[in-house]
């Protein structure tokens, strides 16, 4: 079937924003109370954004509960949970801006938990050092994306949820807009912009379980930035986290949040035995993300997992009551999707890919690529995680550079004079687009996309080993070559096919560059575990910058300033005593 498409649509404004989540729209939000016309575009319902999945909370220096707390403590903490290899520029820039973040939010109607006496509530999440974390029950993320949706109504920011950008338009190294679709009724659509602000997210969907859903996290953000390009940095540096569901096979990953765990939940293997015992027998199972995921992932590859290839984690004997009020979010979430009843059952889960610490190189001080007029921030940037993410610090980052970021951009197009387009860089954009539609090729895009996640999971998982990532490489090849006969069908319900297409376009970009870091890094590193690297290498404390044509490099860090490097280094209590886990 050969579906009618409308003629090509010309849109233009002076900033595109790709992507409607959290970091899209406050950076939207910041050019808009500036004056800047923009267009921000994404490809799944902004109501529906992936921002809305955050449960815990963001973090910030407001000293509400524990006044000794300052921005460089949470500075240092961020800096000593990346294993060293965040950019201690932008670890500065977000733990100073943190608080006016939150005082923003609070202008704008964020309704946060809040103390007996007014005061913002904030509590421990993973390894801070005193309570931090700002949170709006367990639906913090959820929240944010409503009042940034608010508040953006209110400036009348143009937003369309329908496009799916495929190319950013580039000339002689300057950003000049993007090409795309609308996933709709599949009309292509141009773009001019004199910046274009990369909001897409990460690649964590390129993993079998993973707790990105179906059409999200996909590799976008890589592979446009690379094309155009810029560099990816840190692309091997995923975290995994704990508990994933396993079933069903369409929800595989869905997330059981760590409060579970937090609550007093047990993990046990398929022997009965409670297997933290062996891996942090002080902390057990309120161990750190990237210890429990280890330790999971460790007893499933021994054979003590489940038939199904997973581990239990129990909260039955505890109290019904404290189940439904504490964790009613997880209670509800399994009678959904298994009609289990976790206060009498307990639940099959596996560790899945959660989060790209990775993403596209862009400079501390505005987040620009390195391609004149395009910046990256949120999970689709780099720099401030490293090799494990404190958690609570991705909504934080996304507001504080959101708002940068914006106004970086807003001066940027101010201060162009001159617009140079290259009529060759469209026709490109467009011939590619409709290669697919025209094509005869025998491939499904949907079914490469779960061979590439099998493959991922296989051999770029929780433990990695130069012969499995080789392997993967090789795999990955067969796969590229296959891709070249995808056939995208349209139909009566919309272009969503010719979407799969583009998904798994960025999907094959990302994993070879994580493939080909992770083979580079030869470290066992935070999240990052080499089974034939068992050790830390001091030498390795750089990131690995990744080009389609150049590969993977190394590049050392900057040390951090005093400021905070001494307070980073010193050695912490770690126990759970009085804490939630991350």
């Amino acid at each position: 079937m050969t579906a009618h498409r409308a003629p090509e649509r010309l849109m233009s404004t002076s900033v595109l924003v790709i992507g409607t989540g959290g970091a899209g729209l406050r950076a939207s939000i910041e050019l808009a109370e500036r004056g800047v016309q923009v267009l921000a575009v994404g490809k799944r319902r902004k109501h529906d954004a992936h921002t809305t999945l955050a449960a815990g909370g963001m973090n910030a220096a407001l000293g509400t509960m524990d006044p000794e707390d300052s921005w460089e403590q949470h500075a240092a903490d961020t800096l000593r949970e990346s294993y060293f290899l965040a950019d201690p520029a932008i670890v500065e820039t977000v733990a100073r801006n943190a608080p006016r973040a939150i005082e923003e939010l609070e202008a704008w109607g964020m309704p946060f938990a809040r103390e007996d006496d007014g005061r913002i509530s904030q509590r421990f999440f993973g390894a801070h050092t005193y309570r931090r974390t700002a949170y709006a029950g367990d639906y913090t993320g959820l929240e944010l994306q409503r009042t940034l949706m608010r508040r953006a109504s209110e400036l009348q920011v143009q937003i369309t949820d329908t496009v799916y950008i495929t190319r950013l338009l580039v000339a002689d190294g300057t950003i000049f807009g993007a090409y795309g679709f609308d996933i709709v009724d599949g009309t292509p659509v141009q773009i001019h912009a004199d910046a274009v602000i990369l909001a897409a997210g990460g690649h964590t969907r390129i993993w079998r379980h993973t707790s990105s859903r179906r059409d999200e996290n996909t590799g976008d953000s890589f592979r446009l930035a690379a094309l155009a390009g810029a560099r990816i940095r840190d692309a091997e540096l995923v975290q995994f986290h704990p508990s994933g569901l396993l079933e069903p096979s369409e929800a595989a990953g869905t997330l059981v949040s760590e409060a579970a765990r937090g609550e007093g939940g047990i993990l046990t293997n398929a022997l009965g035995e409670r297997y933290m015992q062996r891996y942090d027998p002080a902390r057990m199972e309120l161990s750190t993300r990237d210890r429990v995921a280890l330790a999971g992932f460790t007893e499933i590859a021994e054979g003590r997992g489940t038939e199904k290839g997973g581990v239990y984690l129990d909260v039955s004997h505890l109290p019904r009551e404290r189940i439904l009020q504490q964790l009613p979010r997880v209670y509800r979430t399994l009678i959904d999707l298994q009609m289990l009843d976790i206060t009498t059952t307990k639940m099959e889960i596996a560790p899945t890919a959660h989060y790209s610490m990775g993403g596209v190189w862009v400079a501390p001080d505005d987040h620009s690529t390195g391609v004149d007029g395009l910046y990256a921030i949120g999970e689709a940037s780099s720099g401030l995680h490293g090799a494990n993410r404190l958690g609570g610090n991705s909504l934080i980052e996304l507001l504080v550079y959101g708002r940068i970021t914006g106004a970086h951009a807003a001066a940027h197009v101010a201060a162009r004079t001159d617009v140079h387009r290259d009529p060759a860089a469209v026709a490109a954009a467009r011939t590619e687009m409709e290669a697919f539609l025209g094509a005869q090729g025998t491939e499904s895009a949907r079914r490469l996309q779960r061979d590439l996640r099998n493959l991922m999971s296989e051999h770029a998982g929780v433990v990695r080993s130069g012969t499995g990532l080789q392997e993967g490489l090789e795999k990955l090849a067969v796969l590229e070559q296959r891709a070249q006969h995808v056939t995208a069908h349209p139909d009566i319900a919309g272009f969503d096919d010719l979407a799969h297409a583009f998904d798994l376009l960025g999907s094959l970009l990302a994993a070879r560059a994580t493939l080909e870091c992770a083979l580079e890094r030869r470290e066992t590193r935070g999240c990052h575990n080499r089974a034939d690297f068992p050790e830390t290498d001091p030498a390795m404390q750089g990131n690995f910058l990744w080009s389609p044509g150049a590969g993977a490099t190394f590049e050392a860090l900057a040390p951090a300033p005093d400021s905070f490097r001494a307070l980073a280094e010193v050695e912490v209590d770690d126990s759970a005593a009085g804490k939630l886990v991350e």
